[in-house]
């Protein structure tokens, strides 16, 4: 995946923790798969399992890829199962001021790419999404650039991510895929070092 191209959702609440994004009572899968549904559950639902019409994510189109958040995203626990639901959900890219460190690691290692903005720059973005909700973003991975257009608006900045972190979800291969793709290098190299 080099390049990410949605219309944005926006969830304008701060010191939002894993805990809100994956409630524990979810947490007893260990597969990937199916906890999209489970994002933002008590947030999302009512107690018949329908949806909270003054819930803002209720309230966008279906699909969206990208998610502007309030700062301070995925604070709390260090559970992975929160950037599960988040990449099962479909969401690919979150715009915030900032990321809980644990968290933004398991944003990367799920193909999730997490931006920091400062906040006139999120409020910029946020104002423009709530005017239209089909100003489309455009992540590009490879160049790093965030950029947000509709109705004669266009915002355009860079954005830092760990290179190696860029490599994967670029070539949509995992860490271990990764090790494993090298292993013949690292044997070489253990054979070259021996003392």
């Amino acid at each position: 995946m080099k390049k990410i191209e949605s219309t944005a959702m926006i969830l304008n609440i701060d010191n939002i923790d894993t805990d809100q994004i994956i409630p524990a009572k979810f947490l007893k899968a260990t597969n990937r798969d199916g906890f999209g549904k489970h994002l933002f559950a008590n947030w999302r639902y009512n107690e018949d399992n329908s949806e909270k019409s003054d819930f803002a994510l209720n309230n966008y189109k279906k699909g969206s890829a990208v998610l502007i958040a309030g700062n301070n995203f995925g604070c709390g626990s260090s559970r992975e199962h929160a950037a599960w639901a988040i990449s099962d959900f479909g969401i690919r890219t979150i715009i915030s001021t900032q990321f809980a460190d644990i968290f933004k690691g398991n944003a990367l290692n799920n193909d999730i790419v997490p931006i920091e903005v400062n906040q006139s720059e999120l409020d910029l973005i946020m104002n423009q999404v709530n005017a239209n909700k089909e100003t489309k973003i455009e992540v590009d991975i490879e160049e790093q650039t965030l950029e947000v257009i509709g109705d004669g608006f266009s915002f355009k900045r860079e954005f830092e991510i760990d290179q190696l972190k860029k490599k994967f979800i670029m070539a949509d291969i995992s860490d271990l895929e990764y090790l494993i793709s090298i292993k013949n290098d690292v044997a070489n190299y253990e054979e070259l070092n021996v003392l």
